[in-house]
């Protein structure tokens, strides 16, 4: 397993909230097993990120258990025995390289998401939690994302879709008031206290 001593402070820094990301993941059931990634770029280096190793759940990761590849699926860094899932190197490789403003990138498959991307209709703005996500982009079923051509719609699709329901000055103004320039960034008040309650359930994931 990786040590703090084999990589840079800001690194082991990410490995850390990484494996918190995964054990509140599991805390709040929105985990499939061992299937889904959560992935993260390498503070430093724009063309690296860390992944999960496939087979470990949610709630066992740990810092160093990450798996560091590049944006070409080739491995700096293999801290264990298990290997990689290519599904999740081609989904997460391919917004890592299209969006280098996305620090971090979650795959769920939870009920509601399954639900959800059955409808035609998509995610509907008729509540205020869901108007959060009025632009999202969808991305059509192209089965198990493990051919890298699929990258190129991967990356097309993450543009926006408009709803029509409620209006749209009502929509829109609640899309501002969630952008994490108007208030404050997605999660920094409460990622402290996500650590917090990790730390008091189990620490383990900081090893």
């Amino acid at each position: 397993m990786a040590t703090k001593k084999e990589m840079s402070k800001e690194e082991w820094g990410k490995r850390v909230d990484l494996a918190a990301a995964y054990r509140l993941m599991d805390l709040y059931g929105m985990t499939e097993l061992s299937a889904n990634h959560i992935s993260t770029r390498v503070a430093g280096e724009d063309n690296a990120f860390l992944i999960n190793p496939y087979g470990l759940p949610y709630d066992q990761m740990h810092a160093s258990c990450f798996i560091k590849l590049d944006l070409d699926g080739n491995i700096l860094f293999y801290p264990t025995d298990l290997g990689i899932n290519k599904a999740g190197f081609v989904i997460h490789g391919a917004i890592h390289g299209a969006r280098h403003d996305v620090d971090c990138v979650i795959h769920t498959h939870t009920i509601a998401g399954m639900a959800v991307s059955a409808m035609k209709c998509g995610l509907l703005p008729i509540a205020q939690t869901s108007m959060r996500f009025a632009k999202i982009g969808y991305h059509d079923y192209e089965g198990v994302a493990i051919n890298k051509e699929e990258r190129a719609s991967l990356v097309r699709d993450l543009g926006n879709v408009e709803l029509q329901m409620p209006p749209d000055e009502v929509v829109n103004e609640s899309y501002r008031m969630y952008l994490p320039t108007t208030r404050r960034p997605f999660g920094v008040l409460e990622w402290p206290a996500l650590l917090a309650k990790l730390d008091k359930l189990d620490p383990s994931y900081r090893d």
